[in-house]
C-alpha cells in the first residue's frame, strides 16, 4: 500500500508564499498554479495534475472570494472544508496550499477594480453584472502573487477562461494561460462544487444537461440557423426538468462573439446556464 503523502505545506500570506516561489526558482524549478475557491473534486484534482505536467512545482490557492458575489448569492453557505482540501491536493502531487484571509487579499483601504470587455460581455454578465469584475481583480493579484510560469483553469467555466486570457494578455502578465477539458461524472454531467447542493430527483434531472448540449451543438455545426438551435435548446432543457434557464448561446470560441450571419461559420463554443431549485449549473461543449 502506497504511503499518505506528507501534510501539505500551507502559505497564509504573500509574504509567506512569495519565500516559497522564490526558493524554488533559485533552484531552478519551474512554477505551475491552480486557483481554486476549494470544496475540490477530481476536477479540480485534474487541473493540478495537469500543473504538474507543465511545471515542476505546483501552487494551489483556495480562497472564496467576496467580491464575486452578489448580496443573495451563496458565499455564506459556500462549501468550505481546507483540511480536506488540503489532503486531496497533496494527494494529486501539489506542492504548496495558499490560503489567504480576505483581509490579506482585500487588506482596508483597498480600492481598484479591473474591468476586462471583450470576453466579459453578455452571457453571465447578463445575469451577474457583478462577477467578472471580481474573478478579474482576485485573478490578477493571486497571478501577480504566484509569478507562476503557468496557470491551469477549467474549460467548464469558459467565459471566466477567455476572460483571464484576455485580461493576461492585455496586462502583459507573463503567466502562460492553459485551459483544461471539462472532467464529467459517468453521466456526463460536468463536475462542480454546488452539485453537492443537488437532491437525488435533481440530479437525475441535472445529468439530461449534457445531452441537450452535444445534440444542439451537432444541429449548430450543420449550420443551422442559431436563433433556432438556441430556441429549441432552451425548451429541450425546460422539457428535461429545469426551472429556469438564463441563456443558450453559441458563440465563437475564441472570444465569444456572436457570429454575424446567424450561422457557425468558424471554432464555436454553445454555453448554458440553468436552475435547479436553488442551483444555478453551468455547462458549455466544443461546436
Amino acid at each position: 500500500m502506497a504511503d499518505n503523502p506528507p501534510p501539505l505545506p500551507i502559505a497564509r500570506t504573500v509574504e509567506a508564499l512569495r519565500a516559497t516561489v522564490r526558493d524554488w526558482k533559485r533552484q531552478g524549478f519551474t512554477v505551475g498554479f491552480v486557483p481554486t475557491m476549494g470544496a475540490l473534486h477530481e476536477g479540480h484534482l485534474t487541473l493540478v495534475r495537469e500543473a504538474g505536467r507543465r511545471a515542476d512545482k505546483v501552487v494551489a490557492s483556495v480562497f472564496v472570494n467576496p467580491t464575486q458575489f452578489a448580496a443573495h448569492e451563496d458565499l455564506g453557505t459556500y462549501p468550505r472544508r481546507e483540511a480536506q482540501d488540503a489532503e486531496l491536493l497533496a494527494g494529486a502531487g501539489c506542492d504548496l496550499l495558499f490560503a489567504p484571509t480576505v483581509d490579506q487579499m482585500y487588506p482596508e483601504g483597498f480600492v481598484t477594480a479591473v474591468s476586462v470587455g471583450g470576453p466579459s460581455q453578455g452571457l453571465e454578465t447578463d445575469f451577474r453584472p457583478h462577477f467578472f469584475g471580481g474573478v478579474a481583480v482576485v485573478v490578477a493579484k493571486l497571478l501577480n502573487q504566484v509569478q507562476a510560469d503557468v496557470a491551469v483553469f477549467g474549460e467548464k467555466d469558459y467565459q471566466q477562461l477567455m476572460v483571464v486570457t484576455r485580461m493576461a494578455r492585455d496586462l502583459d502578465i507573463p503567466t502562460q494561460i492553459v485551459g483544461s477539458p471539462t472532467e464529467r461524472d459517468g453521466h456526463g454531467l460536468a463536475l462542480s462544487s454546488r452539485n453537492a447542493y443537488l437532491s437525488e430527483d435533481e440530479l437525475a434531472i441535472a445529468r439530461k444537461l449534457n445531452g441537450v448540449i452535444a445534440e444542439a451543438a451537432i444541429k449548430a455545426a450543420d449550420k443551422r440557423p442559431l436563433a433556432a438551435v438556441e430556441r429549441d435548446a432552451y425548451a429541450e432543457i425546460l422539457k428535461a426538468g429545469f426551472q429556469r434557464v438564463d441563456y443558450v448561446a453559441v458563440r465563437r470560441a475564441d472570444d465569444l462573439a456572436a457570429f454575424p450571419n446567424g450561422v457557425v461559420d468558424g471554432p464555436a463554443r454553445i454555453l448554458v446556464a440553468a436552475w435547479l431549485g436553488k442551483t444555478r449549473l453551468i455547462d458549455n461543449m466544443a461546436v
